[in-house]
């Protein structure tokens, strides 16, 4: 009979198992050292190595010929085990022997001595299933157990275990398995299956698998039904990770307030059989997706999807605001609980999108935030033309720059030599005298310190060299007032424009014109230091010469 990836390459000692160094290294210094236990508790998630690491401990601590606290595998105890003749290794199931009854037999049975190996093992896998009667006649074992009796507790959910269990074993925390070191095992067990498997396909399959090894042979074994070369298409296709191309429709909908667009792609996929619950989670997970890239430097190693829908996810992240993506995450969750309590799964899945559509339809703080935001920004409803499907490229204009009537203290060094109109007319998008008319309609855009920390992961370069300028909104234009003339010089680049732009557009979900803000000249004298010495001299009645 065919045995399963995750049961044939199954570690069999400590030194095989991978990615929990912290836990199999202090087994194999007591084992080595005779310092063992009487009971340990492994916790963690799914697939890291807890049954498996017990096993492991139940064979060396009964090996004849143990080699560096791992168990020989080749004497009469390590064969027994593993065939199941040796009867004093006892599994036991918690989720389906919860009861007070099992663990009084097993009180039992524990008195009595091992029959062939060393110590009697019980492997009591999910251990946090018991009753709470079952916990407490457990208790009185651990307290006090026989010589020859070792008590090995698994758990996922380490948190609904007693106290009182817990300060009766020493524990080890199982952490998720780095994407890195799941995909060289997958490479590893390829070669000896006789098949291969590409690195970004087994990258992919790590992702995906969420830090859990046997869950990323799963994978690996499912790939190997359709081929023995296992590419990035073979793992999209196995993994059902096409056609999710709803997940970018419904956001788009929702960025252009076209509820009747979402409602139609919902219906199309409720004709298809496509399970609500199923739709609202992955929607979610979406929201997560971008949520990620807006918020990290280098999210990608978080995203289980392959690199050409990373590019899709990155483009888009570009045409929402982050308000927005936190409204539909909170919206999608109240959703679910709401789906699983009973509620009509499609009816509540339309509302949600109708209250994401509609801000002004939801009375959350979150959908109130939007809608502040909107107002903030000048209120207007997005249209479709401002929200493609997927964000057009930025054009190519240059950037225009604004500022308010009364500067900040910080832009008084922009007065002066260094903030010349002349100089700075070269970045204008447009004629000098329509750049006039923006200024005295500008106001300042308070989100332009995020900004120019976003800069940072497109350029470094031209992020410090608008550190401390300001920036001020006026219709589709930002007016940028920066304190030094090479911070211009840069933004004449294309590229330095592009990264400029992307970056607004990340922060605040909108798409501008650039260009630089002139101060007013009257602004420009009132700043003057001599002009302030004048001023002051012919108030104190004190003779100023003037040529």
């Amino acid at each position: 009979m065919y045995q399963v990836l995750y049961r044939k390459w199954r570690p069999k000692t400590f030194s095989e198992v991978v990615g929990q160094p912290q836990v199999t290294q202090t087994l194999k210094n007591e084992l080595m050292s005779g310092r063992v236990a009487h009971a340990y508790l492994f916790t963690g998630s799914r697939g890291t190595g807890k049954t498996t690491c017990a096993k492991i401990l139940a064979k060396a601590v009964n090996c004849l010929h143990p080699k560096d606290g791992d168990p020989c595998g080749e004497c009469e105890i390590c064969r027994g085990i593993d065939d199941g003749s040796v009867m004093d290794i006892v599994e036991i199931d918690a989720a389906s022997n919860n009861g007070v009854d099992s663990i009084r037999t097993l009180r039992e049975e524990a008195n009595f001595t091992p029959a062939a190996a060393k110590y009697r093992v019980y492997i009591i896998d999910e251990v946090h299933m018991l009753s709470v009667g079952a916990f407490n006649a457990l208790l009185k074992i651990l307290e006090e157990p026989p010589a020859h009796v070792i008590f090995i507790l698994a758990t996922t959910e380490v948190h609904k275990l007693p106290a009182t269990i817990l300060s009766r074993c020493q524990r080890f925390d199982f952490h998720r398995i780095p994407p890195n070191e799941i995909a060289a095992r997958l490479s590893y067990v390829a070669g000896r299956e006789n098949a291969s498997i590409d690195p970004q396909a087994a990258l992919l399959i790590a992702r995906l698998a969420d830090g859990a090894l046997r869950d990323a042979l799963s994978i690996l074994d499912q790939c190997f039904g359709r081929s023995k070369h296992v590419t990035e298409d073979v793992v999209v296709e196995t993994a059902g990770l096409v056609g999710r191309e709803h997940l970018f429709q419904l956001t788009d909908a929702i960025c252009r307030q076209d509820s009747g667009a979402a409602l139609e792609v919902i219906d199309r996929l409720y004709t298809a059989s496509k399970d609500m619950a199923r739709l609202c989670e992955e929607l979610s997970s979406h929201f997560r997706s971008l949520m990620l890239i807006k918020t990290m430097k280098n999210p990608r190693s978080l995203l289980a999807v392959t690199d050409a829908e990373f590019g899709e996810l990155k483009e888009q992240a570009g045409a929402v605001s982050m308000t927005m993506v936190l409204h539909g995450m909170d919206t999608l969750q109240e959703t679910l609980e709401k789906m699983f309590h009973g509620g009509d799964r499609r009816m509540e899945f339309e509302l949600a999108m109708l209250r994401l559509c509609s801000p002004q339809l939801d009375t959350s703080p979150e959908a109130l935030l939007r809608r502040v935001e909107a107002l903030e920004r000048g209120g207007a409803r997005p249209s479709a033309a401002t929200v493609p499907h997927r964000p057009a490229a930025i054009s190519a204009t240059v950037s225009p720059k604004s500022g308010p009537e009364q500067p900040e203290p910080d832009a008084k060094t922009a007065g002066g030599e260094d903030a010349k109109p002349v100089r700075r007319e070269n970045a204008l998008a447009g004629p000098e005298k329509n750049i006039e008319k923006l200024q005295t309609k500008a106001e300042k855009l308070t989100e332009w310190p995020e900004i120019v920390q976003t800069l940072k992961n497109y350029s470094h370069t031209i992020a410090a060299a608008f550190n401390g300028s300001t920036a001020y909104v006026s219709g589709d234009y930002v007016l940028i007032d920066a304190p030094n003339e090479i911070a211009f010089r840069l933004l004449r680049k294309p590229e330095q424009r592009e990264n400029m732009r992307r970056a607004i557009q990340q922060v605040t979900g909108r798409t501008y014109n650039l260009g630089p803000y002139q101060k007013p000249k009257e602004d420009c004298r009132k700043d003057d230091p001599l002009a302030r010495l004048a001023r002051k001299a012919e108030d104190e009645g004190i003779p100023v010469e003037t040529k």
